[in-house]
């Protein structure tokens, strides 16, 4: 007898329907074929045990199985309930005359427990462009793929469940979320608030600068001087997340496996602080089993690199690309996979190997070539796609010891959101750019070009504080950003001055200012 279930292959962000054919004829083999890994492999002894469990033998026959298309690589646990409940149809222990209405997808524990999947969110928005009626998955999964309407979505328990829903012994209901009630209603919590930091106010500045027109920035300065503190507060001035942006993190981290336990949308923009020692693979993805990585967790989010020169400098060098282009591209020999990674680069770093270069209260015991040499783990290329570089310096004791606390977030955000609606409107009309930092050349001279007084301004800049030549472009996208905060049409003066301030790095006697 031939049967057909139905479930699905995820590479990437991508998703395959795939159709699990099974046939039982007289002998007394299991024959698996269609691309499956180890994984796939190891369920006949998973269904075996689970089928026993729950009362039903496993025939003794010839059972030949084929998942199609046979040429697209199938990995993971998720096929074992589409293969048992196929198995049971052809043993005509389950109906068979709607199993093409159902998409299936769970891992089988041994005593028939259905155990949870990565991937359910996409998995279910593919099952529903397919038009299948519904959709069974483990209870686990239940909130992340119930996101999606126009599908049923059933989370059921165990093997028994999903055999009673089939043959109608059983009454089961699709569950049901209000994805836009439950996105707005998180979208505003926020555990860390700019409130909470005394002082640095040229840091904090910098911050708004920088999440209005998405911008990469860097921050140098001793230890304690409250870089990571700032950092890790960022997304909560960031513009909120749109329901589309959410959906499509959601699948990035639900692929990953990365969905905290009851969780059905992201509704806050990621923040990812990878150690200094990732390897290549963990920072981009790919691997055996291909993974996003933590650029691509970091999707329209945060990714921060806290002390910049520790990580390997080859690691940092992968980095260049997907700033660019905001998404990766994995090629290896038997897969190709494309994760998107449009973030913010965040980083911090010390200005010399002892951390107390320029600090104002204690003695650095660095020379200039260690200096030079400390800097330099950082690639011109590399910084070239950092727009914004600010100096920190430690707070002073009296404004730690104030009592009144700093301006919260929600100010900060709301004129972050004033300056990117600005953008937005200004880019309608152009695909893929949607703020200041994505300017290409043409666009900076068209929207940022400054006038007579900035040119000079600028022209004085360079030759006096030495900036080199890549920091022209990445200033005028800054004074672009610091004009639409303040509501102006044209690029001024003084937002060019307050731009060019934030160029340190580029200034060719920085290591040797302070000694």
């Amino acid at each position: 007898m031939l049967v057909k279930t139905y479930s699905a292959a995820v590479n990437g962000l991508e998703v395959t329907t795939v159709t699990v054919e099974i046939s039982l004829t007289r002998g007394i083999m299991f024959h698996l074929s269609g691309l499956a890994d180890t994984a796939v492999k190891e369920s006949h002894d998973r269904i075996v045990a689970a089928l026993l469990n729950n009362g039903y033998k496993f025939p003794v026959a010839d059972i030949t199985v084929n998942m199609a298309p046979a040429d697209l690589r199938k990995e993971g646990s998720g096929y074992d309930l589409p293969l048992a409940i196929g198995i049971l149809a052809a043993m005509e222990k389950v109906e068979t005359e709607n199993l093409d209405k159902y998409m299936f997808v769970g891992e089988l524990g041994l005593d028939g427990r259905l155990q949870p999947v990565r991937g359910a969110l996409p998995i279910a928005i593919r099952a529903r462009k397919e038009q299948f009626k519904a959709l069974i998955v483990p209870r686990q999964n239940i909130r992340e793929a119930a996101v999606v309407n126009n599908i049923d979505v059933y989370g059921m328990d165990s093997l028994a469940d999903v055999i009673a829903f089939i043959n109608g012994t059983a009454e089961f209901e699709p569950t049901r979320i209000d994805t836009r009630r439950e996105f707005y209603e998180q979208q505003s919590n926020f555990d860390l608030d700019f409130a909470d930091v005394r002082g640095q106010e040229n840091v904090k500045r910098a911050m708004e600068v920088a999440a209005a027109g998405g911008h990469n920035m860097v921050m140098i300065g001793p230890p304690g001087s409250g870089k990571s503190m700032m950092a890790k507060r960022l997304p909560s001035i960031l513009p909120p997340l749109s329901l589309a942006e959410s959906l499509e993190t959601t699948q990035i981290h639900s692929v990953a496996g990365k969905l905290g336990k009851g969780m059905s949308l992201i509704s806050q923009r990621p923040f990812r602080s990878p150690h200094h020692t990732i390897s290549q693979v963990a920072l981009v993805g790919g691997g055996m089993n291909p993974q996003p990585g933590e650029i691509s967790l970091a999707h329209n989010g945060v990714l921060f690199a806290d002390e910049l020169p520790e990580f390997n400098k080859a690691t940092l060098e992968v980095l260049r690309q997907p700033l660019e282009d905001r998404k990766i591209t994995i090629a290896r020999s038997k897969y190709t996979i494309e994760y998107p990674c449009s973030f913010m680069f965040v980083a911090s770093m010390n200005p010399c190997p002892c951390g107390y270069f320029n600090d104002p209260t204690h003695h650095c015991v660095c020379t200039p070539g260690q200096i030079q040499r400390y800097m330099n783990k950082i690639s011109g290329p590399l910084l070239d796609r950092i727009d914004i570089q600010v100096e920190i310096t430690p707070v002073p004791f009296k404004d730690i010891s104030k009592a009144q606390p700093g301006e919260p977030s929600s100010a900060i955000r709301d004129r972050v959101i004033k300056a990117r609606h600005r953008q937005e409107e200004r880019f309608k009309d152009i695909p893929g750019v949607y703020c200041n930092a994505q300017m290409t050349e043409r666009m900076i001279h068209q929207y940022a070009e400054p006038d007579e007084t900035g040119i000079n301004l600028l022209r004085m800049a360079m030759e006096r504080l030495n900036l080199s030549a890549r920091a022209y472009n990445r200033i005028l996208k800054v004074a672009r950003t610091i004009a639409d905060l303040e509501g102006c049409e044209n690029v001024q003066s003084d937002h060019l001055a307050e731009a060019i301030s934030y160029r340190n790095l580029d200034r060719s006697d920085w290591a040797e200012r302070g000694l």
